[in-house]
């Protein structure tokens, strides 16, 4: 115990905590925004796009990582016009992932940049989070929660059904936009993090369990951060304690949670928040139309 003590003094364990705290406050409303847009293989496209970014950072002698948050916000903006295709934002993913792993080697090859240092940054380390990474994360997280409790009944409509929303006067294209590029930025500042492969412990897996919980989208909201915050608390100080890498450690606790919220019987759900219980602010979605 003195021991994780000692560890607890350390700069560098000081500001991982502070970043998980942050994520967990504002990245798992981002999860349940790709879950409602259908666009959970956005994280492997953004990837994709920070590593271009990163390339070309290391290129000209920019932060990579900023280049990297830059050129997802910009594919992030770029996708939207496409969400009305055929193929939806799905395929509009698709089309930007392959563009960009393509360009990044491109860039890496043509520069003769090291490519062994950009996907090192693009692993990512929470450990190695720093003072600009935690001011980066704390401005998006106040983006993020902006963006939710003022539009949240827009974002309600929004993300059930984008033909309703525009009968029913919401800005859809605009709104569309703003959650893109959000959605976007914050898989770029996940992946400082965790590391591109381990991002999901931050956005997607605490968003699946409050979708087993939650019945309104506020609700799923209170509870994919409740998740995100009990997930990365407890795996943080269990990869301490063992002398473990966070990454892994937060990706298994926060899928055990996950799971955890699948084995609740349905009635149980019911208990823990009612169908059609609306408290004051809140956004009712009847239990057989969750998104």
């Amino acid at each position: 115990m003195d021991g994780f003590l000692d560890l607890l003094t350390l700069p560098a364990v000081q500001r991982s905590a502070i970043g998980l705290l942050i994520a967990a406050v504002g990245l798992p409303i981002v999860g349940v925004f790709i879950i409602g847009l259908d666009i959970i293989a956005v994280r492997f496209a953004m990837m994709h796009v920070a590593l271009l970014g990163i390339a070309v950072g290391l290129l000209i002698g920019v932060d990579p990582m900023l280049c990297g948050l830059l050129a997802c916000a910009i594919a992030g903006a770029g996708v939207a016009p496409l969400a009305h295709r055929p193929t939806g934002l799905p395929g509009a993913m698709g089309l930007l992932m392959t563009f960009a792993i393509a360009a990044a080697l491109l860039v890496l090859s043509v520069s003769g940049v090291n490519a062994t240092g950009a996907f090192e940054l693009l692993w990512g380390s929470i450990l190695a989070t720093r003072d600009v990474d935690l001011i980066i994360l704390g401005a998006l997280t106040v983006v993020v929660h902006v963006l939710f409790w003022r539009w949240r009944r827009q974002l309600a409509l929004l993300l059930f059904d984008r033909e309703i929303a525009l009968c029913s006067g919401v800005a859809a294209g605009p709104l569309l936009l703003a959650l893109l590029v959000v959605v976007a930025v914050a898989i770029g500042a996940s992946i400082r993090l965790t590391g591109a492969l381990l991002v999901d412990a931050l956005t997607i897996l605490p968003a699946l369990g409050a979708r087993n919980l939650g019945r309104s989208l506020r609700s799923m909201v209170l509870w994919a951060i409740a998740l995100g915050v009990t997930g990365n608390s407890i795996g943080f100080v269990v990869a301490l304690l063992l002398d473990q890498p966070p990454g892994p450690v937060l990706v298994l606790v926060a899928g055990t949670l996950t799971l955890l919220t699948y084995l609740i019987p349905e009635g149980a759900r019911d208990a823990i928040d009612p169908g059609h219980r609306v408290d004051r602010g809140g956004d009712p979605v009847p239990a057989g139309q969750r998104l």
